[in-house]
């Protein structure tokens, strides 16, 4: 299976055109400048941890808010108009406002050579090693240097052989100018501190609250070559008012460098340790043996090369920045450079942004790479617990919008125009079922799982029979209310469209029937029985997802009283689809039309959707293809993973803004989901049901493997010259499993010769068994 390589031709010294390593916490970007090879440092884990909680004492509650707000002239145009609410506002907000907290990067190496005798030709990024290798010219003669990134331990190596090119090395703390200076040391070639000669540089990052300890971290590195202090071009080996510490590389045709990154949040506690040079074989080993067996996980064979190459590169992006035993990744990864990667507080978003990086990995067949989100949420979950009591006076737990990996103590923007976004708590819990659906992992459900889901569905059922309390609603149905459609109106006067949104209404019921059938395997129904009542009682009750004429008919908007014609930021009026999975190809005919017309009906304004709407319109089985990809080259950038470009004005941008203005933000993680949008197109199985190439055009050749359906099943199957040719299903924990046959003449079953009607099937199946179909000849 070739899993590719991105290229760069010449230097590559713009952070976006570096080539992009990691092993799930730590990040490097191998940048290549005329003069040197200059290595970013990142990691999931280094954070500037200083919180400002001064707007908590000032929050109120729920109830207090809302009485206010609905106080207000309903005719102002901006709730902000209103004095209270413009301080309230601003009182809100103030923690957020700050710069900090952070991912804080790591600082940089610098290996440097003379442009006059050596020359940068450019660099290859192997995905199925993950290795980079830049090649040069010295002296006219070719030389490579290999950089890859140890998988088991926060360590980096550079390795040169066949001519001497390098003649400084040099570590460069990262400037970014947020915090105060940091006490920063360094340590010279000694073996009083290093095993071999070597730079150390230590770096602490300042804490608000004395009871919490301050985060630290140490780059060092180390090489066989000999160092000396001085050089022609006038480095005196000292610390310099950059922060930076350099010496002198002797020549050395057979150079190798160990960057090893120590972190705490102990200062004391952090080491320089560094492993001896000859551990380079054992990295080498070991990563060389993880790469290996990620790839064997799942594999496509696609005609169509640029979807091929988009599924192995972000399946590799996406593996460099999560894993297990890891923190769970922020909007921009492992990767920073001075202030790229801050933006947003570089935080978890869970509106989407820390979900949808995780939404192609049960259907690519690695869970594992789940793990850490689940984390996550247990990390979230006391303050959301506390939240939904103390705030709210509910039961469970009310996750927020905007969270930090660093201890918080409330809730970091508790604003009303966003923070009352009701779907972020089923949202958060969400993808905690669909682990047990593809693995059907019943310790995990147990253990794992099964506690959020019910937190999230005690505080869902609560607030929404509690909205009745809050509303005037005269129709008999239950409501959300009041709530916020994600990133468009805001909190209104007179709560203008901040009722029903379609995004609260469709997950919330994912999540109603996702808790009730968690109860059901786990055998809790009767435990839960006062719940689940009042779950049913929800389901029975809730209105109606919101409707409204188009000009191509009716569709589904995100909000009652909507214009279809709004911009949106998010395809949110189309969320029923996906991520709610409460319509799809196998749902009633009227409900699939009314979903693809409002999808196609969505006009969305760019920065949020590219996976998001492309995933939508593979499960109602309308993605073109082709637009798909030129929708995706508009993304790219130059290290190979596309950004979030704006796409359309009269929404929040107007004919004024910079299409591109958050590219420079950092390496949008968000993106790395786009595999899931192929396999979507190769494979769906959400509803229990395996479709096969159900988006897919019949006259271009594919071929996947293992892919993970929902059931814990493993799939391959063969599309050529228009005709699936066989399927192979595994079945790990032997759930019952349903296909629809794409054979219009039915199936043969190769294990037991048993002939198979056209339409959907049902077979039982034990643990381990695979069943081969075939088309059964006419």
């Amino acid at each position: 299976m070739k899993h590719g390589s991105i290229t760069h031709e010449g230097a590559a010294p713009d952070f976006f055109e570096g080539a992009l390593l990691g092993n799930g916490g730590l990040g490097a970007v191998v940048t290549t400048r005329p003069d040197a090879v200059a290595i970013h440092f990142g990691h999931n884990e280094v954070w500037d941890i200083r919180v400002e909680e001064g707007h908590a004492p000032g929050i109120g509650t729920f109830a207090e808010v809302f009485a206010k707000v609905a106080a207000i002239d309903p005719t102002l145009d901006d709730l902000t108009d209103d004095p209270w609410f413009a301080r309230y506002n601003d009182l809100v907000r103030a923690s957020y406002d700050l710069p900090f907290p952070r991912p804080f990067p790591c600082g940089s190496l610098i290996l440097g050579f003379d442009p006059r005798r050596v020359e940068v030709l450019g660099h290859r990024l192997d995905l199925a090693t993950a290795t980079c290798t830049i090649s040069l010219l010295a002296d006219g003669t070719p030389v490579e240097a290999e950089v890859f990134v140890a998988r088991e331990d926060d360590r980096l190596w550079v390795s040169q052989a066949g001519a001497a090119v390098f003649d400084r090395i040099k570590l460069l703390p990262d400037p970014v100018g947020l915090i105060p200076d940091p006490r920063t040391g360094a340590t010279g070639p000694g073996p009083e501190v290093l095993p071999a000669p070597g730079l150390a540089v230590r770096q602490v990052l300042p804490a608000l609250d004395p009871a919490v300890e301050s985060n630290a971290f140490v780059l060092t590195a180390t090489t066989n070559a000999v160092l000396q202090e001085g050089s022609r071009r006038g480095v005196d080996g000292k610390l310099h008012s950059d922060g930076a510490l350099e010496r002198t590389l002797a020549d050395s045709a057979d150079l190798r460098v160990a960057v090893t990154l120590k972190h705490g949040v102990a200062y004391e506690a952090v080491a320089a340790g560094v492993v001896e040079l000859a551990d380079y074989a054992v990295d080498r080993e070991r990563t060389t043996r993880f790469w290996s067996s990620y790839w064997q996980a799942s594999a496509v064979e696609l005609a169509d090369e640029f979807l091929t190459e988009l599924w192995y590169r972000n399946s590799y992006f996406l593996a460099c920045a999560s894993g297990p035993g890891k923190t769970c990744p922020g909007l921009f990864g492992p990767w920073s450079y001075r202030r790229i990667g801050s933006d947003w507080h570089g935080d978890y978003h869970l509106n989407y942004n820390v979900q949808q990086p995780f939404w192609g990995v049960f259907s690519s067949n690695h869970p594992e790479l789940h793990e850490r989100y689940v984390s996550m949420v247990e990390h979230l979950l006391p303050i959301s617990r506390d939240w939904a009591g103390r705030y709210y006076g509910l039961r469970g737990a009310a996750f927020p919008h905007s969270a930090y990996p660093v201890p918080m103590a409330t809730n970091p923007y508790p604003d009303p125009s966003w923070g009352w976004e009701v779907c972020e708590t089923p949202w958060a819990v969400q993808s905690l079922w669909w682990h047990y659906v593809y693995t059907q992992d019943l310790d995990y459900l147990r253990d794992r799982a099964f506690g959020p889901l019910k937190e999230a569905t005690l505080f869902f059922v609560d607030y929404v029979l509690s909205s009745s309390d809050r509303g005037a609603f005269e129709d008999g149905k239950l409501h959300v209310f009041p709530t916020v459609t994600p990133e468009l109106y805001g909190l209104r006067p007179g709560f203008r469209y901040n009722a029903d949104c379609v995004v609260d209404l469709a997950l919330g019921r994912f999540l109603l029937d996702a808790f009730t059938e968690a109860a059901r395997v786990l055998e809790r129904s009767d435990e839960e029985a006062e719940l689940l009542t009042q779950v049913r009682e929800v389901l029975r009750g809730l209105v109606d997802y919101p409707l409204a004429e188009s000009r191509d008919g009716q569709v589904v908007v995100s909000t009652p009283g909507e214009d279809p014609a709004i911009v949106y930021n998010v395809p949110v009026a189309a969320v029923p689809a996906f991520p709610a999975e409460q319509v799809g190809l196998g749902s009633d005919p009227a409900d699939l039309e009314l979903l693809r017309r409002t999808w196609r009906n969505q006009t969305i304004e760019g920065g949020n959707e590219l996976v998001f709407a492309a995933l939508q319109a593979a499960r109602l089985g309308i993605l073109d293809l082709e637009r798909f990809k030129r929708d995706v080259r508009y993304c790219l950038l130059p290290n190979g993973t596309a950004t979030d470009r704006v796409r359309a004005v009269h929404g929040r941008y107007d004919d004024t803004t910079s299409f591109d203005f958050m590219s420079r933000g950092g390496i949008w993680v968000e993106n790395f989901a786009l595999p899931g949008v192929i396999n979507e197109c190769l494979l769906q199985s959400y509803d229990g049901v395996l479709r096969f190439f159900p988006n897919w055009p019949r006259e271009v050749d594919a071929c996947f493997t293992t892919l993970r359906a929902a059931g814990a099943f493993l799939v391959s199957a063969t599309l050529r010259d228009g005709q699936i040719e066989e399927i192979r299903i595994l079945s790990e924990t032997g759930s019952d499993l349903s296909v629809d046959l794409p054979w219009p003449g039915g199936a043969v079953d190769e294990t037991t010769s048993r002939q198979l009607p056209a339409g959907i099937i049902r077979l039982p199946t034990a643990p381990g068994q695979t069943v081969v179909l075939h088309p059964l000849s006419s």
